[in-house]
């Protein structure tokens, strides 16, 4: 059952939207930016008049963001000052295995590590976030996340919308008790009614009469986000999880679930100044009044020109190889009442063991089944971007023609997917990042050899 929230949440959009701020390198040289990051606890005003103790990256939930550039190499210097060990994941970076995060190695309570990441991809919205064996949902919920926002010649070529222009939305959800502390118990999205954008409750956001790049992230545990302006006006979406899409796709509906990222361009020029639209959220669990709004956009008239435009051709996409071994995976884990642990392909995650062994340079066509009756999934691979060709008997949608890297999988449903691993060798990781369903056991580990 539900919970009322407690009276300290604020009504939607009295509380001002904030960008999380661009971490400045502590050292470049002519080929690496050197960053430094500490985690911590910190007692923050999230609902206002309250405090509420969370973990970051450098003091905010969700951390400063790494601006990094194809081909540049980026090392950061993670200090773990909190009382348990955690791992950072850059989440859709093709890094060594020992940069990977995923879990297999820790940095202990006072201790740091360092992570290098060549950049040897092209652009795309990334984030980072905690990976720790089976702490990372909790470490996750309460606050360990921030942005590395990677570009390219190819996307900086393009009249996109840019500098305070282009705005990273990180969702999530959060259930605070009546003194405003965050309450963790896994699987518990039901209770999770609070709707956060860069930490801040429903906020408002003020946006010139003029086009706006909007990067969303969900960075919930669990719940899935099927968005919708108030007056059903259009996304122009131009890009997902692993960079631009080849062409713009128009659409009035944004499904995102979490670990998934899309980027739109809203042009809020067909808006009056004065005006405001709400970003709905239509999908559940939890009442419409509490989980129904997401943010506001309150328009001001335009300070200049606007000289931003979404060209009909963003960018090519490799030809897609004829794959060269084909595997099912199956997604599943104990029905409501029945349990609660989960399996891929019949398996509770053991980090000792290897899964699946593929051959370095090959490409594999996975079909991915969600074998749950009432429970949505999603997949989420390390190392790759991958290519969704079809769901089922149905294509794709259309906002999934990019590269990705997480895919929603609903109840019964099949997704087949193909990727080609060609950059390192080693072991990585592929699970749910429905993250406390891989808390709970559906992850498994590839070998690349």
């Amino acid at each position: 059952a539900t919970v009322a929230p407690p009276a300290a949440v604020p009504a939607p959009f009295t509380v001002p939207l904030t960008v999380p701020q661009t971490l400045r390198p502590v050292r470049r040289t002519a080929t690496t930016d050197y960053y430094s990051v500490t985690m911590h606890r910190r007692r923050l005003e999230i609902l206002p008049g309250t405090r509420t103790e969370v973990y970051t990256y450098n003091g905010d939930p969700p951390g400063p963001t790494i601006r990094a550039r194809s081909g540049r190499r980026v090392v950061v210097q993670q200090r773990n000052r909190l009382d348990m060990p955690t791992a950072v994941h850059l989440h859709g970076g093709a890094t060594t295995p020992g940069d990977d995060g995923s879990g297999g190695v820790t940095i202990a309570p006072g201790e740091e590590r360092v992570y290098a990441y060549p950049n040897h991809q092209p652009h795309a919205t990334l984030w980072m976030h905690d990976h720790t064996h089976h702490m990372e949902a909790e470490h996750l919920y309460r606050g360990l996340s921030s942005l590395y926002l990677l570009t390219d010649a190819t996307e900086e070529a393009l009249p996109l919308p840019r500098g305070s222009f282009d705005v990273p939305l990180v969702l999530r959800d959060a259930h605070f008790d009546a003194d405003a502390r965050l309450v963790w118990t896994m699987g518990d999205v039901e209770n999770r009614n609070t709707i956060l954008v860069n930490g801040r409750p429903t906020p408002r956001f003020r946006v010139q009469a003029r086009r706006y790049r909007l990067r969303l992230v969900n960075s919930s545990n669990m719940r899935i986000f099927l968005l919708r302006l108030a007056d059903s006006g259009i996304f122009n979406v131009i890009g997902s999880d692993g960079g631009l899409l080849e062409a713009p796709v128009d659409t009035s509906y944004l499904l995102l679930s979490p670990g998934e990222r899309l980027e739109v361009v809203v042009d809020f020029a067909r808006y009056t100044p004065g005006s405001s639209v709400v970003l709905e959220n239509l999908m559940g669990p939890g009442p419409t009044d509490q989980v129904g709004q997401v943010m506001r956009f309150d328009v001001v008239p335009a300070a200049a020109r606007d000289r931003s435009a979404v060209p009909a051709r963003l960018r090519t996409l490799p030809t897609l190889p004829t794959p060269t071994v084909r595997r099912q995976v199956e997604l599943r884990m104990d029905e409501p009442g029945t349990g609660h642990r989960a399996y891929i392909d019949g398996k509770v995650f053991d980090p000792a063991r290897i899964d699946t062994t593929i051959a370095w340079g090959t490409t594999e066509e996975w079909t991915v089944t969600n074998a749950n009756t009432t429970i949505p999934h999603n997949f989420h691979m390390h190392l790759v971007q991958f290519r969704v060709l079809d769901r089922g008997p149905n294509p794709a949608d259309p906002t999934e023609s990019g590269l990705k890297d997480t895919v929603t999988i609903f109840p019964g449903q099949s997704v087949r997917l193909q990727a080609t691993f060609n950059t390192w060798r080693g072991v990585y990781p592929y699970h749910c990042h429905m993250v406390d369903h891989s808390g709970m056991g559906m992850m498994a580990q590839f070998r690349v050899v």
